[in-house]
């Protein structure tokens, strides 16, 4: 890392201040100080991939370069100041500015000095989810390009632990998917929570590691999951309407979008959260983690079983 810290600040740079972050449950996440000989002081942030990680993330090294691809792109991304493949023998890491904002979802559905932000998020977050579908495929190379309902059936038949209500969703969803009409660069996990939000707004896109090429509407049904409304009536995100959503995305995206594939894609979002949370479970009973954390996301699943259930009622 102080190679790459080297070339973006300079000969003689020195970490400083080195501690990890609350966040993140598939990536190690630090804040550090990069102190140059004159020094000048950058406050960073340093990503790394954890042991045992889910084999739905990517490596770090395309986390890269989709964060530079998205920024190219006109999505709100953090610059990439440094990133490693693991070929020096050192783990993978991307290293990239600290942005302030504001991440923990109940904050930002509640805190005053977000109300402004607030009311256009919605619409703010389909010309972002625009922008990220601009992404030209070919400028990320070996991006995962597998059928999404497949790939999740796969991992939850491999857990090897029966989850009734998940598979009675899995069916629904077989019996009654829309035809895709296009396939771009899909971000896989935007959503509140992985939105740093300010004052002004979404001030950046984080957790690129379940990217892949897919349906657009993926990105629009998974904001819209009732896990990630926090307690809010409102359906996307807890902030905003669907209408609000949809009509922005048509707009920045020059496509129509079929409203009831957007909530095909949110039932299946329900879905695929129940399976990542038996996943990191997983995770820990097996010993790729122990974690408190992960542990934790096994009770979330009945959550998800539930609501698959109302909404499949």
């Amino acid at each position: 890392m102080l190679a790459g810290l080297a070339e973006a600040y300079g000969p003689g740079v020195r970490v400083e201040g080195l501690r990890r972050d609350s966040g993140g449950a598939s990536r190690l996440t630090s804040v550090f100080e990069a102190v140059t000989e004159a020094g000048e002081r950058h406050r960073l942030v340093l990503r790394l991939a954890t042991p045992g990680a889910s084999e739905a993330s990517s490596p770090l090294s395309r986390e890269a370069a989709l964060m530079r691809a998205a920024r190219a792109a006109g999505a709100p991304v953090p610059e990439v100041i440094a990133a490693g493949d693991g070929s020096s023998g050192e783990p993978e890491y991307i290293v990239m500015p600290f942005v302030e904002g504001e991440t923990i979802p109940r904050r930002v559905l509640r805190a005053p000095e977000l109300a402004g932000a607030r009311e256009g998020l919605a619409a703010e977050c389909g010309r972002i989810l625009a922008a990220i579908h601009r992404i030209p495929p070919e400028a990320v190379p070996d991006l995962p390009d597998e059928d999404q309902l497949e790939a999740w059936a796969r991992i939850l038949d491999g857990l090897g632990t029966p989850y009734p209500a998940l598979e009675l969703a899995l069916r629904r969803l077989s019996l009654d998917r829309p035809d895709a009409v296009r396939r771009v660069v899909v971000h896989g996990d935007f959503r509140n929570g992985n939105l740093m939000i300010g004052p002004d707004g979404v001030r950046a896109v984080l957790d690129w590691e379940l990217s892949h090429l897919g349906d657009p509407l993926e990105d629009l049904g998974w904001l819209c999951a009732k896990a990630w409304r926090f307690g809010s009536p409102l359906p996307v995100g807890g902030f905003g309407e669907y209408e609000q959503l949809v009509t922005a995305y048509e707009e920045a995206s020059g496509t129509a979008v079929d409203r009831d594939a957007v909530r095909w894609w949110e039932l299946f979002g329900v879905f695929r959260w129940g399976v990542i949370c038996a996943l990191q479970t997983h995770r820990h009973l097996t010993g790729g983690e122990r974690s408190v954390e992960l542990a934790a996301l096994g009770r979330r699943v009945a959550e998800n079983e539930w609501d698959l259930l109302q909404a499949l009622a």
